[in-house]
């Protein structure tokens, strides 16, 4: 567990603390530039961390992104997609007097924690983020701030990551176990992140590697930005059956299908931070479960926030509760905000656009 700390110094306040952030009906908005950060609503003018769908809004008039995330939210908003721009990490822009810039969150392609700066003081609004290596996004990077704004997926001591790299070996035994029994692997995960994530890792001389229509289009724009991934082949119940080898890489909306059963005797897993709890797996009708997270567990959450040096702290999404109180006793000012982000789950909407990939299978030979 390590960060790769660009601390930029705070400026000297003057004055009053100001509340450079709000929370309001459609998200945290900034009054003194004029824009929200992540909202839950169309708006004019929308800063956005990252493009999984509880953090994109569709239908506002003007985003702005990381260049690295451009593709992935033009290829996610459609035709919204006219009123996107984009700016590198570490960049700033003054929008209305607000000096803006992105850092990298480590959360997927293109995730970035957004630092804000008005009137001598500075917020950081995290997104979600990771500390954990990750090949196909930019490391995680500190940013110091008066207050930081952090989700709490995993919020609790409970959460805690096995060495991503081990349990990339571990995957790889199951898909290799099932080969050899002549079994196709269906190993689940959010189509956008978490599946670049998992075919980083795997090891292509075990077999061939398929993807679902969703997983399949999001890894060509990983691909475009230049994220080096294994072979992979639109996923066919025939190939697979030929085969005998395959892994098919799925969204968790995939599995019980129709679609997945015309691939045969299979093996099921599934890919999920949820899976370090007991129960997960069962709940999930799953063979096996690997806690891959694209989210800090607890250590690396408060690691990441003293890294900060902020004095206060917002909780958002996840379990603020125990964060805040664990916060409070150690002398910050802390409070949990309410939210409409949904930290990890199965993105539904990339599903829906992407129906009809899995449609076009249902109808291939198996």
């Amino acid at each position: 567990m390590s960060i790769r700390p660009t601390r930029s110094a705070c400026p000297q306040r003057q004055g009053l603390i100001a509340h450079v952030l709000e929370v309001t009906e459609r998200g945290l908005y900034c009054a003194a530039g004029s824009f929200y950060v992540d909202p839950w609503q169309p708006v004019e003018q929308a800063v956005v961390t990252h493009a999984h769908g509880d953090h994109l809004a569709w239908g506002c008039d003007r985003y702005l992104v990381t260049s690295d995330g451009e593709g992935i939210t033009r290829l996610r908003l459609g035709e919204w997609a006219r009123g996107v721009e984009s700016m590198p990490y570490g960049e700033s822009r003054n929008l209305n007097g607000v000096r803006v810039s992105f850092h990298p969150a480590g959360h997927i392609l293109g995730s970035a924690q957004v630092r804000l700066e008005h009137s001598g003081e500075v917020w950081v609004v995290s997104g979600d983020y990771k500390l954990d290596a990750d090949s196909t996004c930019a490391p995680f990077e500190s940013v110091e701030c008066h207050t930081f704004v952090t989700e709490s997926t995993f919020g609790l001591p409970i959460y805690q990551w096995m060495d991503p790299a081990l349990l990339q070996a571990d995957i790889n035994a199951w898909w290799k176990g099932n080969a050899e029994s002549a079994r196709t692997s269906f190993l689940f995960g959010y189509s956008l992140g978490k599946a670049q994530r998992l075919l980083s890792g795997l090891d292509s001389s075990i077999g061939p590697i398929l993807t679902h229509g969703a997983v399949g289009r999001i890894t060509d724009v990983y691909r475009e930005a230049g994220i080096v991934l294994p072979p992979t082949e639109h996923a066919v119940a025939k190939r697979a059956k030929e085969s005998g080898r395959a892994i098919v890489i799925a969204p968790p909306s995939a599995s019980g299908s129709t679609w997945a059963r015309k691939f045969g005797p299979s093996a099921q897993a599934f890919a999920s931070g949820w899976m370090r709890v007991r129960g997960a797996r069962r709940r999930r009708g799953v063979d096996r479960g690997f806690p891959l997270s694209d989210h800090v567990d607890w250590p690396q959450l408060l690691q990441a926030i003293s890294a900060t040096g902020a004095e206060r702290v917002w909780v958002t999404h996840g379990f603020t509760g125990p964060v805040v109180r664990w916060l409070t006793e150690q002398g910050l000012e802390a409070r949990a905000i309410p939210t409409r982000y949904e930290g990890e789950r199965d993105d539904a909407a990339v599903d829906a656009v992407d129906a009809e990939d899995a449609a076009s299978d249902e109808g291939a030979s198996p």
